[in-house]
Parts: structure tokens; C-alpha cells; sequence
């Protein structure tokens, strides 16, 4: 009983210092995970949206809903925003960016988990290049990777439905 206590006492004591490693390690890197978080939405907004110069976040009471897109002069020139679908595997995140008359600039695909050599292919710029200069109103001529038409049509169908969402938002900005 009395060595069962000993045991007991010194893997509680392993655990209480495990813990309170991790707990100081992640007070010490809190801040450059956000820094980079940071730095790699702004370096996706700018791929999306090459012209921008900055990049106004447009909430509502639940986050971000777009980004509002402004060049060097200050002049309004479309938006940028997220948009998810469920693909075969995942949910596959998309960020694009639309001019102020619906015509989609790029898209780029923050993240996703589906089939490599398959769905994985969705990031790609043979996929996600048949999008720039589509209208978002429908998206014709976009088409799906052969092999990976749940993943393709994941991104498809997001993109499709957050962007005339958000076009009917900044339809009347300037």
C-alpha cells in the first residue's frame, strides 16, 4: 500500500510539472503564433487580391465577415473573404477575392485534408486559376479535377455561395 502511494504521489508530481511546463512554454509563444497566424492572412489577402493595398475587416457580432479592399489611393476595389465547404475527406477553407461588379480576382485554399494525389489537387493553380475573371453569380466554365469531383465542387459551391452573399453586401460600396 504503501509503495502503491509513493507511485502515485511521484506521477502526480511528473504531471504537475509537465503541465505547468506546457502551460509556461505556450504564455511564452502565444504571441508569435498570433504574429504568424497574422502574417500569413495578410500575405493570402494580398495573393487574392494583388492590387490591395489595405485590408479593412468588415465584423459582425461573430468575427470577420469580409475584408474591404482598398489600394494605394485609398479607393475602394472589392473585397476579400472566406468561404468553406465540406469536401470527401474535410472541410476545405478558401479565401477569395471580388471586385465590386462580382467578378471573382483568385482564389487560394487556406486549408484542407482531402485524398492526396486526388483532392489535394484543389490547391493547385490548374484548379484554382480557372476562377479568375469569373463572374460569382454563376461560375461557369470552372471545372472540377477529374477523380476529385466532391473536393472540386466543395470549393466550387463555397466560393459560389459566401461570394453572392457578400456581393449583395458591397454591392452599394464604393
Amino acid at each position: 500500500m504503501k509503495e502503491t502511494l509513493r507511485y502515485g504521489f511521484i506521477l502526480g508530481t511528473i504531471c504537475i510539472v509537465a503541465g505547468g511546463l506546457l502551460a509556461g512554454i505556450n504564455f511564452l509563444t502565444k504571441p508569435r503564433i498570433i504574429a504568424q497566424a497574422q502574417a500569413e492572412e495578410e500575405s493570402a489577402l494580398k495573393e487574392v487580391m494583388p492590387e490591395g493595398e489595405s485590408f479593412e475587416p468588415a465584423k459582425k457580432e461573430n468575427g470577420v465577415i469580409y475584408y474591404r479592399v482598398r489600394d494605394k489611393e485609398g479607393k475602394y476595389i472589392g473585397a476579400a473573404f472566406k468561404a468553406s465547404g465540406k469536401g470527401y475527406s474535410s472541410a476545405v477553407d478558401t479565401l477569395a477575392g471580388m471586385s465590386p461588379d462580382g467578378q471573382i480576382i483568385a482564389v487560394k485554399v487556406l486549408s484542407q485534408n482531402e485524398t492526396p494525389g486526388l483532392g489535394a489537387n484543389v490547391v493547385e493553380p490548374p484548379f484554382t486559376g480557372q476562377f479568375a475573371g469569373k463572374n460569382i453569380q454563376d461560375l461557369e466554365g470552372v471545372q472540377a479535377i477529374t477523380g476529385a469531383t466532391i473536393s472540386s465542387k466543395a470549393v466550387i459551391d463555397s466560393v459560389r455561395e459566401k461570394g453572392k452573399e457578400i456581393f449583395e453586401l458591397i454591392k452599394d460600396e464604393k
